[in-house]
């Protein structure tokens, strides 16, 4: 006598019969989404491309459009210049410069646009103005009491239009505008310097976005606000400076309307300082306190005094040396 055994499943087989077919459907997705990635450019998870606007990106019949996409004739189009993204079937478009997307918590620097009821309108580089209550403020001499009718009569003499403020995101309004506050000593209004805008996005989430660059930059060194918006402010130091518990700063002169009289030494270190962030974020190069410090080092041995804005070379030469870039002159 005898039997007949039957032939045992592959360990293939035998896998696929074990799987649901939920998940072996699935499986074929993610195998067919691998397989044609190179529709639009090989925009999958790891990888991106970079469109124009009206450019089109693949079919609508598969995928789904995002952020930055349009549909027209059964084709997902972009509507902005910018890199693809994709998560699953799901199909957007980063644009390579925009405005900033403000948090809680979020360092910013901001000019004052109008003077309102009870409110300040501020330009903060955002897709709206965001709001500066009177109540989110603190009165000259750091005193601490309710805000009364006499306080909203000099507004202006706190914050006026034109003028430059340093100060956190506190919360957002119904509409997505931001609401602001400066009940710190380390924030308020700017003096003694110059506004610079970077790409948002070149600024990073620090722990302190308050840089001294201390002597011999100029006799008393230079500060750096790096604001999360984009806004970099630029000034002559000032011994207390503006430290993150505020002690010693001058409270009395924070609304102060009049700038100090700077040294030309002074003014030359700001400068530097100037040339410096922008030679970085002219190249895209997120900016950070180690390397403005590096980059001041540098300049320091290698830029004549007084030469003023760097010419092509002395930007180049900088950029090779500190952050490595190559050039064909320096290869």
């Amino acid at each position: 006598m005898f039997s007949i055994k039957a032939v045992a499943p592959s360990i293939s087989q035998a896998f696929t019969e074990n799987v649901p077919s939920t998940h072996r459907k699935h499986q074929a997705e993610l195998d067919a989404m691998d397989l044609d990635e190179d529709e639009f450019g090989g925009a999958g998870p790891s990888k991106r491309s970079i469109v124009s606007p009206g450019e089109i990106i693949t079919s609508s019949k598969e995928y789904m459009r995002g952020h930055g996409t349009y549909v027209e004739e059964s084709n997902v189009v972009s509507s902005v210049a910018g890199t693809i993204e994709r998560v699953n079937k799901l199909i957007s478009v980063r644009p390579l410069h925009s405005r900033y997307t403000p948090e809680v918590g979020d360092l910013v620097i901001g000019r004052i646009v109008e003077v309102g009821a009870q409110r300040w309108r501020v330009d903060a580089n955002g897709r709206q103005d965001a709001v500066l209550m009177l109540s989110s403020v603190n009165l000259p001499g750091g005193v601490q009491r309710r805000k009364i009718e006499s306080d909203a009569l000099k507004m202006r003499e706190f914050l006026a239009e034109g003028d430059l403020l340093v100060a956190e995101v506190q919360a957002f309004f119904g509409d997505g505008a931001m609401s602001l506050h400066t009940r710190s000593l380390k924030y308020g209004k700017l003096r003694n310097g110059f506004l610079l805008t970077v790409p948002p996005q070149l600024i990073r989430r620090l722990k302190s976005h308050f840089y001294h660059v201390p002597p011999p930059c100029g006799p008393t060194g230079v500060d750096v606000i790096l604001g999360l918006n984009g806004y970099v402010w630029v000034s002559n130091g000032t011994l207390q400076g503006r430290r993150e518990g505020g002690e010693g700063f001058d409270s009395e002169g924070v609304y102060s309307n009049q700038n100090d009289e700077i040294s030309p030494e002074g003014r030359e270190a700001v400068s530097l300082i100037a040339n410096i962030i922008k030679t970085l974020a002219g190249e895209g190069i997120p900016l950070t306190e180690t390397l403005i410090g590096e980059s001041y080092a540098w300049a320091e041995k290698n830029v004549p005094s007084g030469s003023g804005p760097f010419d092509s070379e002395t930007e180049k030469k900088m950029l090779n040396e500190i952050v490595g870039l190559e050039f064909p002159e320096f290869a």
